[in-house]
């Protein structure tokens, strides 16, 4: 299966999200909202709730990138600013920013998020996802990029935080690891 290409998320492709994402919202309701709100109100939120605040998020700018294929959205990555997730940074979470200050720093940008179409997993989406997201990221002033990918196999599930091979690929580099599973890894944007 081939991407056709790799843009951000504007309103205009909201239908084809809707459609990748089905009823469940991607996974369990959650709509990509799960790093942006506080764990007791993302529960009361998943659902509906969760979709019309990801469909109001989108409408103020793009939350990251999709890939199409033909008119058919088959992956998607959450990337932004870090202050954009603040529930990724928690002190206490294996995302926590080396920095304090990189959390509130607008060019310090995370990828908090895959989904890939079921029918399309294992085909490159994903490696398609990260390159397109990087470029986003360089347009939008960016000047590092993080991701607490997994190792190793985990279920498609545990996944939705990326690979760690695949950031490997991207040229990411390994800056801490809080749990034996999950490193913290940057890129820096070349200028």
């Amino acid at each position: 299966m081939m991407v056709d290409r790799v843009v951000p998320l504007t309103p205009v492709l909201w239908p084809a999200l809707e459609k990748l994402f089905g009823k469940q919202g991607a996974c369990m309701g959650c709509w990509c909202m799960y790093w942006q709100l506080p764990r007791k109100q993302w529960e009361a939120t998943r659902g509906a709730g969760a979709k019309r605040l990801f469909k109001l998020r989108v409408s103020e700018g793009p939350p990251g990138v999709v890939a199409l294929i033909g008119d058919d959205a088959v992956g998607w990555l959450q990337i932004g600013p870090r202050a954009e997730a603040p529930q990724w940074n928690g002190a206490r979470r294996v995302s926590a920013p080396l920095k304090e200050a990189d959390a509130e720093d607008p060019r310090v940008w995370a990828v908090t998020c895959f989904y890939v179409k079921s029918s399309a997993r294992g085909q490159g989406v994903s490696e398609a996802l990260l390159k397109g997201a990087i470029a986003f990221a360089k347009k939008n002033g960016a000047r590092a990029i993080e991701g607490c990918p997994i190792d190793g196999t985990a279920s498609a599930g545990a996944a939705y935080v990326g690979r760690t091979a695949l950031f490997l690929r991207a040229k990411f580099r390994e800056v801490a690891r809080r749990k034996p599973n999950r490193p913290l890894m940057r890129l820096i944007i070349k200028r």
